[in-house]
C-alpha cells in the first residue's frame, strides 16, 4: 500500500517539475536532472528491496498460519479419535480469541457449521448401535460459506489446503485457510468409508499485524531516501557549479554575441573534456558561419541576378499576403509598376480579386492556370508555400507569356488540317468533319448532304499545259468553291483533282441546287491564258441510304460522279436509292 503511494507520489513530482518549473539557468537544470536520476535508481533499488522484504514477510506469516492450522486439524483429529467428539465445537470457539485469529470453524462440506444439530450423532449412534453420544437440547443451522464456494470445493474435491485473501468494507486485509478433515481408517467406525473429507476447518486470521509490519519498512525507506536525496543533491551543486556552469556561461555568453553578428569572436578551449571538445566546436562553428555567410551573399547575389534578369513574371508574397518582390519582366507582362502592383495586392494581379481567391482556396499545391490579359495569353502558376506545421509562409505567381507560342500552336494545327495548295480541308479534316457530321445527322435528324466532283479532263490539261498551270486551275477552282458554297457548308479536297464539299442541314433537292450552281461558277471561271474549266458532280444525301461509315457515304456520291463521267461530263447527277449505279472500270475515268 505504502509502496503504491510512494510511486505515485514520486512521478507526480517529477510530472510537476519538468512540465511547470520554468528554469533560467542550467546549473538548475543540470542539478534537478541529475537528482530527478539519481533518485530513480535509488527508488528502484529501494523499492526493490522493500518490496522483497515484504513478499518475505507476507510470505512467512502465510506459512505459519499454515502451520499452525495444520497444527490445529491434526490437534481436532486427535480430540475426535479419542471420543470426545463433543467438545470439540468448545474446541472451536476457544480457538477464535487466539491473538490474530479472527474465526475458526469447523464446517462440514456443504459450508455449514458442524456440532450444531444432530445429525452427524444420530449417523455415529446409529452405525456403532448404541447411545454412545448424547444428543444436543438446542440444534440450528449455521450457514458459513456457500456450497458453491471456489476455495471449499477445492479443498473437498482436491483434498488440499486452500488459502485466499478477502479485504472487508474497512480496507482491513484478511488471510483464509480452508483445511480438510481426511476421512482416514480409523474414522470408518464412527463415520463409514464415504466421503473421503468428513469436513473442513475454516482459520481467518487478519494481516493487521504484517500490514503494520510493511508500512513501518516504507517509512524506514522513504527517510533514508531522503537523506541520499540531500547529501547527492548537496555534492551535485558543487560539483556542477565548479566543473560544468563557469565552462557553459563563458561559451554561452560568446554565443549571445555570435548572435548579434560578432562572427569573429572565439572562446579559449581550457582542457580535453567534453567542454573543451564543446568550446573547439564553438570556434569552428563560427568559422564556418563566417564561410557560410559569404557563401550566402554569394547566392543572394546570384538570385539576385536571375529574378531580375528572368523571362517570367514572379510575385511573391509575405505570410500576411503583402507583395514583397515584383521582377522587372512582371512588369512588363502585366503593363504595370512593381508600385502599382504592391498597391493592388497579390489578388488584383490579372484585375479579377474574386478569381485569385477562388485559385487560392483550392486544395491543390500549386495551380497552372491559362489567362488572357490585356490581349496577351499568359500561363500562370499560383502556389502558397506551407510550414511543416501547416502555416502559410506566402504566395508566388510565376507569369509567362505564351502568346506567341499560342499563335504557333494554332498555325501549325490549321496546317495540319488544311490543305497547302488550294487552302481547303485536307483530307484528315475532312475525314474527322464528315464523321462528326454523320453522327449529328443520325442522333438528330438533321439533313446532310455531299457533293463530289472532279475537273473533267485534268489529266489531258497537265499533259498539255504543265504542271504547274494545273496547280494555277486547282487553286482557281478552290476559289471558285469558296465563293459558291454557305458559311456552313465545309469545302474540302478529296485528292488530286477531286474535291467534296459537306453541305449541313440539307437534303436531296437542296444540295442538287447547290452542286449546279457550284458547276456554273467554276465554268464561268475565267484563267488568263487557259481554257473554260469544266467538272462532274455525283451527289448523295445521307437519309437516302443511311450509310454505316463515311466511306460508304462516299461510294454513293463517287457512283452518281461516275454517271456524271459516263453521261458526258460537266452535269451534276445525284445517287439515288433505286438506282444501282456500277463501279468505276478498272481503267478509271476520273481525271479523264
Amino acid at each position: 500500500m505504502m509502496g503504491g503511494t510512494i510511486d505515485r507520489l514520486f512521478w507526480k513530482l517529477v510530472l510537476f517539475v519538468v512540465d511547470k518549473v520554468k528554469f533560467r539557468y542550467i546549473s538548475q537544470k543540470l542539478i534537478t536532472a541529475v537528482s530527478l536520476a539519481v533518485t530513480m535508481s535509488l527508488l528502484a533499488l529501494i523499492l526493490f528491496y522493500t518490496r522483497s522484504q515484504n513478499d518475505t514477510i507476507r510470505t512467512n506469516n502465510e506459512r505459519s498460519m499454515r502451520n499452525v492450522t495444520e497444527s490445529v486439524s491434526a490437534s481436532l483429529q486427535t480430540v475426535m479419535l479419542a471420543g470426545y467428539a463433543d467438545i470439540a465445537q468448545v474446541f472451536a470457539d476457544r480457538l477464535k480469541d487466539t491473538q490474530g485469529v479472527v474465526d475458526f470453524r469447523i464446517l462440514r462440506n456443504d459450508g455449514n457449521e458442524a456440532f450444531r444439530d444432530n445429525t452427524t450423532i444420530d449417523e455415529v449412534n446409529r452405525r456403532r448401535g448404541n447411545e454412545d453420544f448424547d444428543q444436543r437440547e438446542e440444534t440450528k443451522v449455521v450457514p458459513v460459506l456457500p456450497s458453491a464456494h471456489h476455495g471449499l470445493k477445492a479443498a473437498v474435491d482436491e483434498k488440499r489446503i486452500v488459502t485466499y485473501y478477502e479485504t472487508d468494507a474497512n480496507k482491513e486485509q484478511f488471510l483464509t485457510f480452508l483445511s480438510p478433515i481426511l476421512n482416514e481408517q480409523k474414522c470408518y467406525k464412527c463415520h463409514g468409508q464415504e466421503p473421503p473429507v468428513r469436513g473442513v476447518l475454516k482459520l481467518t486470521t487478519s494481516l493487521k499485524l504484517v500490514e503494520e509490519d510493511v508500512e513501518r519498512s516504507w517509512h524506514q525507506a522513504v527517510i533514508i531516501l531522503g537523506l541520499a536525496i540531500t547529501i547527492i543533491m548537496a555534492i551535485t551543486a558543487y560539483l556542477v557549479r565548479r566543473s560544468v556552469v563557469t565552462p557553459i556561461v563563458t561559451i554561452s555568453n560568446a554565443m549571445a554575441e555570435v548572435s548579434h553578428g560578432e562572427l569573429n569572436l572565439s572562446v579559449p578551449v581550457l582542457g580535453r573534456d567534453e567542454l573543451g571538445q564543446m568550446a573547439l566546436s564553438f570556434n569552428r562553428m563560427t568559422d564556418e558561419l563566417r564561410q557560410t555567410l559569404s557563401g550566402f551573399v554569394s547566392e543572394q547575389d546570384k538570385l539576385t541576378t536571375i529574378i531580375l534578369s528572368a523571362d517570367e513574371g514572379m510575385v511573391v508574397t509575405d505570410p500576411r499576403g503583402k507583395v514583397v518582390l515584383v521582377n522587372p519582366s512582371c512588369e512588363q507582362i502585366l503593363g504595370k509598376t512593381m508600385t502599382q502592383v504592391v498597391a493592388e495586392g497579390f489578388e488584383s494581379v490579372f484585375d479579377d480579386p474574386d478569381q485569385m481567391r477562388a485559385w487560392l482556396a483550392e486544395p491543390a499545391g500549386a495551380i497552372d492556370r491559362v489567362v488572357e490579359y490585356n490581349d496577351r495569353i499568359l500561363s500562370v502558376s499560383i502556389t502558397t508555400v506551407h510550414a511543416e506545421n501547416g502555416a502559410a509562409l506566402g504566395s508566388t505567381a510565376l507569369i509567362r507569356d505564351i502568346t506567341e507560342t499560342r499563335r504557333l500552336e494554332q498555325e501549325l494545327r490549321n496546317r495540319s488540317l488544311v490543305d497547302g495548295l488550294t487552302g481547303l480541308g485536307n483530307r484528315r479534316f475532312l475525314d474527322q468533319s464528315l464523321e462528326r457530321e454523320m453522327e449529328r445527322a443520325l442522333n438528330h435528324g438533321v439533313m446532310l448532304s455531299i457533293a463530289i466532283f472532279d475537273i473533267d479532263h485534268f489529266k489531258k490539261f497537265n499533259d498539255t499545259y504543265g504542271h504547274d498551270q494545273g496547280d494555277r486551275v486547282l487553286r482557281g477552282v478552290a476559289d471558285s468553291v469558296r465563293a459558291t458554297v454557305r458559311a456552313v457548308d465545309i469545302p474540302c479536297r478529296y485528292g488530286g483533282e477531286e474535291f467534296l464539299v459537306i453541305l449541313r442541314s440539307t437534303g436531296r433537292d437542296g444540295a442538287t441546287v447547290i452542286a449546279d450552281r457550284l458547276r456554273q461558277a467554276i465554268e464561268a471561271m475565267v484563267l488568263e491564258g487557259l481554257p473554260t474549266v469544266t467538272v462532274s458532280i455525283g451527289v448523295a444525301s445521307f437519309h437516302d441510304f443511311l450509310p454505316e461509315t463515311p466511306v460508304r457515304f462516299v461510294e454513293h456520291a463517287d457512283k452518281a460522279l461516275y454517271t456524271a463521267k459516263r453521261s458526258g461530263r460537266n452535269r451534276v447527277v445525284v445517287a439515288r436509292p433505286e438506282e444501282v449505279a456500277p463501279a468505276r472500270d478498272s481503267d478509271g475515268m476520273e481525271g479523264a
